[in-house]
């Protein structure tokens, strides 16, 4: 499998120059726990999240070190994690030149470089742009998805995969950015959360009317927007 099979689209992102608050509200709203940085020309340049959100003056767990440690980290780590804990733009915070992946990229290589870099997401690029993102739940939906029959992938669910993620792009009302997709053998499951239950209906119909489609495994969760409880299904 490779990363255009498991990845999720229509990427929630930031600008560099949006606000720490607003960063974290955007994360909040869709569930997620980091966010791309891309700027006015649609360039990806950085990553932000909760990590990053760690140790804040706001909440007083900056970092706090003895004088003669502080001697030893020196001037130059000192200010990084100053900026890190007191910044109050995106640019300021965010993890710069991140790691990224082509569509192309295998899951094995993706799980290396997760591992050697020490990070939860990868940034899907084609061409300059970001087409996607490949977190560690996308790789628990695929991990699921195989284990009922290990096989790779075919070509037809992957072109099924295509055509149920471009189908719902085209609507206004689907939650693209905290739903995913895996298809095996014609069956598809979906993943992630849904904040109307009214929507789990309707994207369900959506897949249904895709061709090739032949069963659709429902893991939604429904998450109250108000409240941000999980609301099981009766």
């Amino acid at each position: 499998m490779r990363a255009a099979d498991v990845m999720s689209t229509g990427v929630v992102t930031v600008s560099p120059d949006a606000s720490i608050l607003e960063a974290v509200r955007l994360m909040l709203q869709h569930k997620i726990s980091g966010l791309p940085v891309v700027d006015a020309a649609g360039h990806l340049v950085g990553i932000i999240s909760e990590g990053d959100f760690l140790r804040r003056t706001e909440t007083g767990t900056e970092r706090r070190r003895p004088r003669w440690l502080e001697f030893i980290a020196g001037p130059g780590r000192l200010a990084e994690e100053y900026a890190r804990s007191h910044g109050r733009k995106v640019e300021e915070v965010m993890t710069r030149d991140p790691v990224t992946i082509t569509e192309s990229t295998p899951l094995e290589e993706i799980v290396r470089l997760m591992e050697r870099h020490r990070v939860k997401r990868l940034p899907v690029m084609r061409g300059g742009q970001l087409v996607g993102i490949v977190s560690r739940a996308n790789l628990v939906h695929a991990l699921a998805g195989v284990a009922r029959e290990i096989k790779p992938t075919g070509a037809a669910d992957g072109a099924i995969r295509e055509q149920i993620l471009e189908a719902l792009a085209k609507q206004t009302w689907a939650p693209i950015a905290s739903i995913n997709v895996t298809v095996r053998n014609g069956i598809v499951d979906l993943w992630g959360t849904i904040l109307d239950e009214r929507e789990r209906n309707a994207l369900v119909v959506a897949i249904e009317n895709v061709a090739g489609v032949k069963g659709i495994h429902d893991h939604l969760v429904f998450v109250e927007p108000i409240s941000g409880m999980v609301i099981e299904r009766t």
